[in-house]
């Protein structure tokens, strides 16, 4: 991502407020010149020393024919960023590239280079440019890392123009800046045979005409998007547009990950905090979704779906799998606690369909949610739900454990019964190691007389 300045930086403007900001660039060294110069000035009228008179006049001349030197210095300079990767998961690097380019006739000066960017993501950098050549170009770059997911705004980029002496120094900025996605971790997952896998996707993926023969097919316009290689072109003589044959299509297996925001069900915070495992486990259950196939979105206590657009709110298609993987990414990054004290809403989206696999992290559940959550199992193939007691995730290892776990367990057993594959988290917990727990249990449950379909383990 490349991002131009907002035009050259250009020092004239020749009006009293520019001289007055000249004069408020001065440095350290210009006003103890200014001043000294001043002294010596009075001290040479008192004592009637003329040549004391004209040195106190240099040292005060001095840091003013410099300030307005600087100030009048027309340097046109572009200037551009670019993000490598402009979204990167919490814990990981990315590098800033910064090109600055001189689009005057005339080579520039010392160049000191700025670009403002948050405390988390590490400390300011400052680079020093030598003489850059009229048309002359120069790259630096930084690293910045951060481990909180969010976004983050990085510019806008500063210049600070200095002259030779080091008597007066004047700062410009470019108005524009690039915003960094820090997205939450990933897990790889195992591939599993997990419900919800099955419905048209997978071995049979593949489906034979809906009609018995080349000369039963009906054709219908092209649309964007369809396969060149489904083109009909007889009915497309016959018709004089574009035709394309009518083939039944598989069905795409669906997965939603249901991500409990509620604050009131998580305690603590910062990364090894129990919802941003939480958060970081919704996002590496909806990357192995899509890369096994799935349509899937992203579900919040809230009853807001990610992406939502569409009529049933899932995406996942191969043209689109990317962008949708992005849009649930950028979701995550910024997604934080919500005032609901309840999952009625999150319940109220799911009834409303079929939902194929449903993969929920949820915080801590009283009876009336955990019968709400209980419910959810209906309109769904299959279920796993990850529970997380947070008071567990901020107790020190040495506590003793409160009366909270026999209600976890109670809650296990309920979500159990109604048909659920729920596991507890403990604090640290994998969820790799989960995720192939959540399989044998299914599996067991699948001996029993249960179903479990899908693709090749």
């Amino acid at each position: 991502m490349t991002t131009p300045g907002p035009g050259p930086v250009d020092g004239d403007h020749g009006d009293k407020s520019g001289i007055r900001t000249a004069l408020t660039g001065l440095t350290t060294r210009g006003r103890s010149f200014l001043a000294a110069g001043v002294a010596a000035a009075v001290c040479a009228y008192v004592l009637g020393q003329t040549d004391l008179l004209r040195v106190g006049l240099l040292l005060a001349v001095l840091p003013l024919v410099c300030a307005t030197v600087l100030y009048r210095t027309r340097y046109r300079v572009a200037g551009s960023r670019r993000l490598s990767p402009a979204r990167v998961p919490a814990g990981s690097e990315a590098r800033v590239h910064l090109r600055m380019e001189n689009v005057s006739r005339l080579p520039t000066g010392l160049l000191m280079l700025q670009d403002r960017v948050p405390y988390v993501l590490g400390p300011r950098p400052r680079f020093v440019l030598d003489r850059v050549e009229a048309g002359g170009r120069r790259e630096v770059s930084y690293r910045v890392r951060s481990d909180l997911r969010g976004r983050y705004p990085l510019g806008p980029l500063q210049l600070r123009l200095t002259d030779p002496f080091g008597m007066c120094e004047l700062t410009r900025s470019f108005s524009t800046y690039d915003t960094l996605t820090v997205i939450p971790r990933t897990e790889p997952l195992p591939p599993v045979r997990l419900s919800g896998e099955a419905k048209g996707y997978g071995e049979g993926r593949q489906r034979s005409l809906a009609l018995a023969g080349e000369d039963d097919v009906i054709p219908r316009g092209y649309r964007y998007g369809d396969d060149l290689r489904r083109v009909h072109w007889r009915s497309t003589a016959r018709y004089g547009e574009l035709m394309v044959r009518r083939e039944e299509q598989p069905q795409r297996a669906r997965c939603t990950v249901l991500l409990d925001t509620r604050g009131t069900a998580f305690e603590g915070a910062g990364p090894d905090s129990a919802f941003e495992w939480a958060v970081s486990g919704a996002a590496s259950v909806l990357v192995h979704m899509l890369e096994r196939g799935f349509s899937v979105r992203l579900l919040t206590d809230t009853g807001n779906a990610v992406p939502g657009e569409g009529g049933d709110g899932f995406a996942g298609a191969s043209q689109e799998s990317a962008d949708a993987a992005g849009l649930m990414m950028d979701t995550l990054a910024v997604i934080d606690h919500s005032d609901g004290a309840g999952l009625s809403r999150a319940y109220d989206v799911l009834r409303g369909g079929s939902e194929g696999l449903l993969v929920a992290f949820l915080g801590d559940l009283d009876e009336e949610q955990a019968a709400v959550v209980a419910r959810m199992r209906q309109r769904s193939s299959g279920a796993v739900a990850f529970l997380l007691d947070s008071a567990a995730w901020v107790r020190e290892p040495t506590d003793v454990p409160g009366p909270l776990d026999t209600s976890g367990a109670e809650r296990l057993r309920m979500l159990r019964e109604a048909g659920w594959t729920a596991l507890s988290v403990p604090r640290g917990a994998s969820l790799h190691e989960l995720w192939r727990q959540a399989d044998r249990e299914r599996t067991g449950l699948a001996a029993a007389g249960g179903t479990i379909d899908g693709g090749s383990p």
